[in-house]
């Protein structure tokens, strides 16, 4: 009985519509812990480029210096904001445009890395709220869809007993319980992973506000 209900035979022995529905399943749940996975890595770099990036930056070196010090590193995150900002504000200043100007531009530089680093964070996010909210109703189809090809199929049979339901049903739930392994952990993941954006861009939009502010007595300092 064991063998006879494992869920490789019930597979096999579902119905074309069910097993389409389980392959569909298992290619969104194979997709879904393949993005899990590599924006795990993404957002983890990316917070311990801003850890290592704000502890350098607030030991109060010479700005200079802390360009020089990170021009290897990955144009990410603060580093990047860094680097948009100061390059900005160092080629303007060298034009001779006022304070303001030279303030509104560096603001604009950074805040267009803030967006683009932004939208790299945020990047398939969207699909796992997909895989997420819709997986359970894809499952759910092919449930209903199989319970009712076994009852179908039960109005031939004149004493129907629930041995010659039960594999037909099986088959089906067997679609439910795909669909919620596909969807909670892309569920799980996309709420950890978009908490995680949104607390790094409040990061990354006080550290341009305070260099805004820096650069502005530097501005300032320069033009008096």
């Amino acid at each position: 009985m064991h063998n006879e209900l494992s869920p490789i035979r019930l597979f096999l022995e579902a119905s074309t519509t069910v097993q389409l529905v389980m392959l569909l399943l298992l290619l969104a749940s194979v997709m879904s812990l393949g993005i899990i996975w590599k924006k795990y890595r993404t957002i983890k770099l990316a917070v311990a480029s801003a850890d290592k990036f704000e502890k350098l930056f607030w030991a109060g070196g010479d700005l200079t210096q802390i360009l020089e010090t990170t021009k290897n590193d990955a144009k990410i995150g603060m580093v990047g904001l860094f680097h948009a900002g100061f390059n900005e504000f160092s080629r303007l200043s060298k034009q001779g445009v006022s304070a303001e100007q030279l303030i509104d531009a560096t603001r604009r530089s950074m805040q267009v890395e803030r967006l683009r680093e932004i939208d790299r964070l945020e990047s398939n996010l969207a699909t796992l709220a997909t895989v997420g909210s819709t997986s359970p109703y894809v499952g759910l189809f092919g449930t209903v869809w199989g319970i009712m090809g076994a009852f179908i199929a039960l109005a031939s049979v004149k004493n129907p007993t629930l041995a010659d339901v039960a594999p037909s049903i099986a088959e089906a739930l067997i679609a439910t319980a795909m669909g919620l392994v596909a969807a909670i952990p892309a569920v799980i993941a996309y709420n950890r992973f978009a908490d995680k954006v949104d607390r790094l861009e409040t990061r990354y939009q006080t550290f341009m506000e305070e260099f805004a502010s820096i650069l502005q007595r530097h501005a300032f300092k320069k033009g008096s």
